[in-house]
């Protein structure tokens, strides 16, 4: 099976040659795929070189003149590093496009710290009006790709080398795919597959989504037994991300919320994702003890 990354590159390059508003903008990572992109859209396919200031602010000049800027790079150096110049150069400025990133929170350890952003869906929450989407396949990557570019909104594609073994319609809220009654287990994007074996055998609800902003607070309430209001939240970034969006939904009910991810603290031993996911204790087994620990089972 193709990654998520691979489908995004074959998809975008055929959306090039679909939609003439669509430009691709790159700071080297991901050229080689884009090469014959490159070679047919000379004009729309623009690599600015390890200058990811510069890949931000570019995309922004696009959208000023109405094209469909994507902007793709590894994930700390397209949301961490032009931090300012999202926040300027999209919001301030009041024009869209698309972010896709590689990476995630650690897709590639032997690159140490520096390429690793277990913060970024964290730090475009402090931003206005960005959908973020995390596909757990790459038919979903796909799916959710080719709705950005057709949109005029800002949207964040995070990819992952992670995937679940089968694709999920993405629909844009939370999918039941488990019911049951002593609480609810959200799982986003990759975490589904290992939350469902965390899961197995306990008597609680799954709802998945490859799209968590913005957050379905409606979905969210009516998957909630009211007599047994208990949430835990489970996503392949910052712990605790989605914890506030969950409270706010459940606001007029008495409920306990547990935000599971990727902790604050660094591992600086870098193994493989494997065991990335063993050590942040979102593996199966680190999964259901902590679920089971916080539901009481």
């Amino acid at each position: 099976m193709d990654t998520m990354r691979d489908r995004f590159v074959s998809t975008t390059s055929r959306l090039l040659d679909e939609d003439p508003r669509l430009a691709v903008v790159l700071a080297e990572i991901s050229r080689d795929g884009f090469r014959e992109a490159e070679r047919r859209h000379p004009d729309r396919v623009i690599n600015v070189g390890i200058r990811e200031q510069l890949l931000v602010g570019a995309g922004g000049g696009l959208a000023l003149t109405g094209m469909r800027p994507l902007l793709h790079t590894f994930a700390s150096f397209l949301v961490e590093r032009p931090f300012e110049q999202l926040k300027l150069d999209f919001g301030h400025q009041g024009v869209a496009g698309v972010l896709v990133s590689a990476g995630a929170s650690y897709d590639w350890p032997a690159g140490g710290f520096t390429h690793m952003s277990p913060g970024d869906v964290a730090l475009l929450d402090t931003l206005d009006g960005w959908t973020v989407h995390v596909p757990g396949h790459p038919d979903e990557a796909e799916e959710l790709v080719r709705r950005a570019v057709r949109g005029d909104d800002l949207v964040y594609v995070r990819l992952s080398t992670q995937s679940n073994a089968a694709s999920r319609t993405a629909t844009g809220g939370f999918t039941s795919v488990r019911a049951g009654r002593d609480g609810v287990v959200v799982a986003v994007g990759p975490m589904l597959d290992d939350v469902l074996a965390a899961t197995e055998g306990l008597d609680v609800a799954v709802l998945y989504t490859a799209t968590i902003r913005p957050f379905d607070a409606d979905g969210l309430r009516r998957a909630v037994d009211v007599s047994r209001p208990d949430v835990v939240l489970v996503e392949p970034y910052l712990a605790g991300t989605s914890t506030s969006a969950a409270d706010d939904a459940l606001m007029d009910l008495p409920h306990r919320v547990l935000g599971l991810g990727v902790a604050r603290r660094e591992l600086r031993r870098y193994g493989s994702v494997k065991e990335h996911l063993a050590g942040q204790g979102l593996d199966a087994a680190g999964l259901r003890g902590r679920i089971t620990a916080f539901l009481g089972q």
